[in-house]
């Protein structure tokens, strides 16, 4: 059974940091492309960020390059999303999310149970 568990989430004020992460457990993490995805109320949910297996291929949502970084290790089975320079429009639940490829070029088949961000001003 895969299973992927987020934390890292948190109140923050507006200009602050954070650091998301995702264990992956159920499955070869190496062998799979990742990403985060985010959901305000009332919106759509929107990926953030996407790595391949190796973390050598990245996109970003536009909203958020130069600010967000994704990463991994795959020795520790962990997806990692740095977020700087935060605003109050990051406000949302954040989902670790698992490709069933290498690359991230179709609908992940695995979610997290999101963890929740709050930007305040």
């Amino acid at each position: 059974q895969v299973q992927l568990a987020e934390s890292g989430g948190g109140l923050v004020q507006t200009g602050g940091s954070l650091t998301l992460s995702c264990v992956v457990s159920g499955r070869t993490f190496g062998d799979y492309a990742m990403a985060w995805f985010r959901q305000a109320p009332g919106k759509e949910r929107e990926r953030v960020a996407a790595i391949n297996w190796v973390g050598r291929n990245i996109r970003y949502a536009d909203s958020v390059r130069g600010r967000f970084i994704i990463s991994r290790d795959n020795r520790k089975n962990t997806l990692y999303l740095q977020m700087n320079d935060l605003k109050p429009e990051d406000t949302a639940t954040y989902y670790c999310a698992s490709y069933p490829v290498v690359y991230f070029h179709e609908a992940p088949d695995h979610w997290g149970q999101g963890t929740q961000v709050t930007v305040s001003s």
